[in-house]
């Protein structure tokens, strides 16, 4: 009976192997051993609609049975992690999130540094303290604020400088707890423009901008232009609402985030009341795997 390995037939795959080795380029090697861009990107759920209603073991099962693997946890809905758990709580969640493969992604707090009032910003920044605090404790990585609005009276710029300078304060706190403070393009700040703005004041590492597919992210000079205008300042977290959703162009927003190579989150702040929420999750998590995919085949083609 022949044997099914010699030497013979070892040199003759060897030399085989080297001549393909030959034929290939050095670029197109280094291109297959190299992931591709984006491919570092993961696809979360914000609790904000979809999980508000589930309690903790229910939301990380529900996750889970998804593989929708990233959890933002806003505060004041069924999971209730909230600044007054107690430290023996605070390990009780730590420890359902290690127990299982979803990842505690941070809170989402509502907080925000645009009042007039000196006392209530004062307030605002102790209470986004406490946030963080939380987010370390059960394992999270960072805490999402709002700029929020302009007042009545108040320049634009002095309320612009005002939270800016509210964030770098915080992004200092939060360094010393490991987390990130995350910006989310919200109310009447969402303009590119202006959080541009806000962030050229807030210039601590630990500040970061969380991308919310706004409506505004496609006015003046289009999305491209809004999304450079902030694209070296993203931090871990990103949103979007349902990816089908004609009214914005998903499939181009996936292409940038590849183009960048983007590493974070993105996070789903759905809208919808599907009767099945799980198989949803899971339908957008497959509509995020083929946008990502036809990013980076668009990406191949132009490079």
């Amino acid at each position: 009976m022949k044997r099914p390995g010699t030497r013979r037939t070892f040199l003759r795959g060897a030399a085989a192997l080297a001549a393909g080795a030959l034929l290939s380029s050095p670029a197109a090697l280094l291109r297959g051993a190299l992931p591709q861009p984006g491919s570092a990107m993961k696809f979360g759920l914000v609790t904000y609609l979809w999980g508000q209603d589930w309690d903790l073991p229910t939301l990380i099962k529900n996750c889970a049975a998804s593989k929708v693997l990233g959890v933002e946890l806003r505060t004041t809905h069924a999971h209730k992690v909230e600044p007054s758990l107690s430290a023996a709580e605070r390990k009780e969640v730590r420890k359902r999130f290690a127990d299982r493969p979803v990842t505690m992604v941070g809170i989402g707090s509502t907080e925000r540094y645009d009042n007039p009032d000196p006392a209530v910003v004062a307030k605002a920044v102790e209470a986004t303290r406490a946030f963080i605090k939380l987010s370390h404790d059960v394992g999270g990585t960072g805490v999402k604020v709002k700029p929020d609005r302009f007042h009545k009276g108040v320049e634009k710029e002095k309320t612009i400088e005002q939270i800016g300078k509210s964030l770098n304060q915080l992004g200092e706190f939060a360094e010393g707890w490991g987390q990130e403070i995350r910006l989310e393009v919200h109310g009447q700040c969402s303009q590119l423009p202006t959080i541009r703005k806000i962030m050229d004041v807030a210039q601590n590492k630990n500040v970061g901008v969380c991308w919310n597919s706004n409506a505004q992210d496609l006015e003046g000079k289009g999305l491209e232009y809004n999304f450079d205008l902030v694209r070296k300042h993203f931090g871990a977290t990103a949103h979007v609402r349902e990816l089908e959703d004609k009214r914005y162009p998903y499939e181009k927003l996936m292409e940038l985030f590849v183009k960048m190579d983007y590493s974070g989150w993105v996070m789903l702040e759905a809208r919808g009341k599907p009767k099945d929420r799980v198989a949803a999750l899971s339908r957008q998590l497959k509509l995020f795997n083929s946008m990502v995919a036809k990013g980076q085949k668009t990406l191949g083609k132009k490079g």
